[in-house]
């Protein structure tokens, strides 16, 4: 019996722009942007970054694809721009108090070489699980950091606490005129730099602060240019609010592409984005993968995962539409990356790509059947083989196998295996197979008969995995347990609890105590292919 996962908790919103900000932007229309991003004061830190042509992913895709190369700053990141004209348009006393931000990452860094640039103090809450490298960034440039809490929303609060304490001035990272008029300036290169024809343009969503920004200088000027904000599936608040009207605040936030991990869409940048831009593609982690290689691939520059969500847009925009001979440019707008994670990057890009199809196949137990089964895959490469001896009459077996999307896709082999006699599950969308399963089997366990499976996710820090099993291992039996470092934020955990059946009931209420977002994979493919009973 499978219980419901909890609710992870909501991120609290972000503070209000002051009234004084909040009576303006009601009166204006997002037109009166253009004074403010011709104004804009981020040349003094931020650099005006090329905008190159993807050859290689031009020629895939049949069509000219650019990308406006903010992965090229100081910061690595666009973030720079807006949280300079913030800092340039405070006013002395403003100045004085010293500035306080909470980040856990681009806009930290952001806000931290203005600061140092202008001789401002400043103080920036990071969340424990911060990679070592961005809290080192941010250090380097003079700021003095505080790490506080498991997640943003906790950073979040504490800075918020520190504002009432010591008076600091809060720097929004993306709902403030000043941030917006800043990040626009890479709209009004764009339309410099490039001169001729130019269909759409893919942008980042998070916050809204790049989308609003961009947009309101593109529609102004360019009306006829189409922008298409991309999200991260799992954090798209942009696309809730436009479905329902309204900003809405999302139930859960995904943590993969952290630096669009945004609960909620901006009350500004809401309001320019419902004028501006077209509309909103959702991406999923795979494709996000695949966009990070294919933007190496041309720049042998590594985006991170929201960076490189505008060229996952793009490709899911060309493949739906069909688009062939057009003009296309995604902003690439960051590449703060943790090296460690690359490793996840690098297994899930063919996934993203749809050039591995990953299946369990049940072929007969006898000599020669593995070698009668590779011969029918003809020129397609296994990338991964895993298997154990089950019984004396079927073997199950889990295979990676390369595929073609146009030439020879998943479909194709897989209906071409079931012809030949052979059953066979398609795992590649599964969760539980790709982190989990593929590097773990083993066969079933005869001995244990209460198994049940739950799928985890954690704050990954120094500790954490020891926490998490101190609280896991104090009512029930661990049965299975697997765990793998992808040097991300959070870490990803599959257990198997023994649990009577009578008990079954009060596992709900043992895992939300827990305070850990679970899901339960009982009847998940995989897992009975391999592992389960």
């Amino acid at each position: 019996m499978c219980h419901p996962q909890p609710l992870s908790c909501k991120l609290p919103l972000l503070p209000e722009i002051n009234k004084a900000n909040r009576h303006h932007q009601q009166d204006s229309m997002p037109n009166s942007y253009i004074r403010k991003i011709l104004e804009a004061r981020v040349y003094d830190v931020a650099i005006e970054t090329p905008v190159h042509e993807a050859r290689f992913l031009s020629q895939r895709l049949n069509n000219k694809v650019l990308l406006k190369r903010e992965d090229l700053q100081p910061v690595f990141s666009f973030k720079i721009r807006g949280a300079y004209n913030k800092l340039a348009q405070l006013t002395d006393a403003e100045k004085q108090k010293g500035i306080i931000a909470a980040s856990a990452g681009n806009h930290a860094q952001g806000v931290a070489l203005a600061a140092r640039e202008m001789g401002i103090k400043s103080t920036i809450v990071m969340p424990v699980t911060t990679p070592e490298i961005k809290v080192k960034s941010v250090r380097a440039y003079g700021a003095d950091v505080i790490l506080f809490g498991d997640a943003f929303d906790q950073a979040l609060k504490h800075s918020f606490e520190l504002v009432d304490q010591f008076g600091y001035t809060f720097i929004h990272p993306y709902d403030d005129i000043d941030t917006i008029a800043g990040q626009g300036t890479i709209g009004m290169e764009i339309l410099r730099q490039h001169t001729g024809p130019l269909d759409a343009i893919f942008i980042p969503v998070g916050g809204g602060g790049l989308a609003a920004g961009v947009s309101a200088y593109i529609k102004y000027l360019r009306p006829d240019i189409k922008i298409i904000g991309v999200e991260f599936e799992e954090s798209a608040c942009l696309k809730a609010a436009m479905e329902a009207g309204e900003r809405v605040i999302l139930e859960h936030v995904g943590i993969f592409a952290d630096g669009v991990a945004v609960a909620q869409i901006g009350e500004e940048t809401f309001r320019i984005c419902q004028s501006c831009v077209d509309e909103v593609i959702t991406v999923n982690a795979d494709e996000i993968c695949a966009a990070i290689k294919d933007i190496f691939d041309d720049t042998r520059s590594v985006c991170e995962p929201a960076g490189a969500l505008g060229i996952a847009g793009m490709k899911k925009y060309v493949a739906r539409e069909k688009a062939e001979d057009q003009t296309l440019l995604a902003i690439a707008s960051g590449a703060n990356i943790n090296f460690d994670r690359l490793r996840y990057v690098s297994e899930r890009t063919e996934l993203g790509e749809k050039r591995e199809a990953i299946i369990a196949v049940t072929i007969p137990e006898e000599p020669g059947s593995f070698r009668k089964f590779c011969e029918l895959l003809g020129r397609r490469s296994i990338t991964e083989f895993n298997y154990r001896y089950h019984d004396h009459t079927n073997a199950k077996i889990f295979v990676g196998v390369q595929v073609d999307p146009d030439q020879m896709p998943a479909n194709q082999l897989i209906e071409e295996l079931r012809q030949h006699g052979y059953p066979v599950t398609d795992l590649t969308d599964n969760e539980m197979a790709k982190l989990h399963v593929r590097h773990m089997v083993g066969g079933h366990s005869k001995v244990v008969e209460n198994e049940q499976l739950y799928r985890f996710e954690f704050p990954e820090r120094p500790g954490a995995l020891m926490n998490f099993l101190s609280k896991l291992g104090k009512r029930w039996n661990i049965t299975l347990f697997h765990y793998r470092n992808h040097g991300a934020a959070y870490g990803r955990v599959a257990v198997g609890l023994d649990v009577p059946e009578d008990e079954r009931h009060q596992i709900p209420e043992y895992l939300d105590a827990i305070g850990y977002q679970y899901w339960c994979e009982n009847n998940n493919e995989a897992y009975k292919a391999f592992l389960g009973d």
